[in-house]
């Protein structure tokens, strides 16, 4: 039996989260007080009920939206804040209609406290962060680090730590003696022989063991050495570029188990149950607001040339699944050939109105029936030909990785210039590793973000 792998949302936030939370609902708590006594004289029970409700509701919001998230700059911060409250205001209308008491409440004071809400939060925001990072950097006083190994991941992570500057690090240790530092901000203290030497030397009272898989059978010498010396011990594993997805730890029956490869569908619960909410909502009101255009695109198709409108092609949905991916037919009725043929620059098969419909991306729209059927998302790697995976899942590395999330009708890659034909290998790597970072780092503020970028991307040179 595998335990309930531990929530990434909730393991980035800790005490901080807590006291920044609990002073942001008590600010709404006391503005929606506030509010219902400035217009009926007191708080009357329904008003109450919400309170306690959105403190309820609030916990899994905020986390779901990586409110107060340490790492966020001050603007993406107020960003995720914003998405946050949203969250929880839209839960908050839902439960409402399903308990038929959303005629409980008077309209005037919720829309002003749902105004008001986000902005004596976000006024908040600035102090309780510098006082949030304040005690943070209290705790690090002290607390000099040095890494073992001087492998690739060991001067990565040493890089990492100093970018943050969370942590005051000495320097290195070498599994091999006379080793010279290849940077010379973080010196070579020594050989792994001399652990105990240095620790004492220079009072170090945090050890990151970043060393390769070769060496694993030291490490138990070197943790038993440290656990004589009270040190902070942290395992940094050095996969030797092991492309990883999705990685992040966790326990199995109360064993440290390393996720290696995971699809961020398991590891996101919530957060996938709210995307593909989002998913499906938008593609329907995309689909009515876009009638218009179907309908003209579909004529254009209709009298460009013999044929379907629509052109449907198996293409690998999420975890290789095949699915039949919908567009605008572009092209000519031709047969299937047997090789990788991209469209290219004055292509033959593409059709005058299709041409228009490939450089505007309205040949792609028809995949909004297919986010409806769960198949695809609204962002996501772009699905590719069956032909074309076949024949790129050879040639670059962790290419079929791409499918561990449920592909899209726009993407990370295409929003940063990744669209149109790949005619060399070296292009298309570009798009797989664009696809691999979004997977890796995966969010509904990504996506969010991603389709606000699409508009600016569509008419791309590259596309024809």
């Amino acid at each position: 039996m595998i335990a309930k792998r531990n929530n990434p949302a909730v393991n980035r936030h800790g005490l901080t989260f807590w006291v920044q939370w609990f002073c942001a609902v008590s600010l709404v708590s006391i503005l929606l007080c506030y509010l219902a006594i400035d217009q009926f004289g007191m708080v009357s029970t329904q008003y109450r009920m919400l309170i306690v409700v959105t403190i309820f509701a609030s916990v899994p919001a905020y986390m779901l939206a990586h409110v107060y998230h340490k790492r966020h700059g001050y603007f993406a911060g107020l960003g995720h804040l914003l998405i946050g409250w949203a969250t929880l205001l839209t839960g908050l209308f839902v439960i409402a209609h399903l308990s038929n008491s959303s005629n409980l409440f008077s309209p005037s004071i919720l829309l002003k406290w749902a105004t008001l809400g986000f902005v004596v939060q976000a006024v908040a925001y600035l102090p309780m962060r510098y006082f949030a990072n304040l005690h943070s950097s209290k705790l690090r006083v002290g607390r000099t680090s040095a890494i073992l190994g001087t492998g690739a991941t060991a001067y990565d992570l040493a890089k990492r730590l100093a970018a943050s500057g969370r942590v005051p690090l000495l320097g290195m240790l070498s599994s091999q003696p006379d080793t010279e530092s290849a940077d010379p901000r973080f010196p070579v203290l020594g050989d792994l022989s001399t652990l105990r030497e240095q620790v004492e030397k220079h009072n170090i009272k945090r050890v990151y063991i970043a060393l390769s898989l070769n060496e694993v059978p030291s490490i138990e010498a070197l943790y038993l050495t440290l656990l004589d010396l009270s040190v902070d011990v942290v395992w940094i594993p050095d996969f030797g570029g092991m492309p990883l997805l999705n990685q992040s730890i966790s326990e199995i029956e109360q064993l440290p188990a390393i996720y290696l490869n995971e699809t961020p569908f398991s590891s996101h619960p919530a957060a996938v149950f709210t995307k593909d909410l989002m998913d499906r909502a938008i593609a329907t009101l995309a689909i009515l607001a876009l009638s218009p255009i179907f309908l003209a695109a579909a004529i254009a198709v209709k009298r460009s040339s013999p044929g379907p409108v629509l052109f449907l092609q198996p293409r690998h949905g999420w975890n290789g699944e095949v699915i039949h991916v919908m567009k605008f037919r572009s092209m000519r009725m031709h047969e299937d050939d047997t090789v990788v043929k991209q469209a290219t620059r004055e292509d033959p098969r593409v059709t005058p109105a299709g041409r228009i419909l490939r450089k505007t991306s309205i040949d792609e729209l028809p995949q909004l029936f297919n986010v409806l059927r769960g198949e695809m998302s609204l962002v996501g790697p772009r699905p590719h030909a069956v032909t074309h995976n076949d024949y790129y899942s050879d040639k670059i590395l962790a290419y079929m990785a791409r499918h561990r999330i449920k592909p899209g009708i726009t993407g990370l890659a295409q929003v940063n210039g990744h669209r149109g034909e790949t005619e060399t290998i070296e292009k298309m790597q570009q798009r797989v590793e664009q696809d691999l970072a979004y997977i890796n780092s995966w969010s509904l503020w990504l996506d969010i973000k991603i389709l606000f970028r699409t508009p600016f991307a569509l008419f791309s040179r590259d596309v024809y």
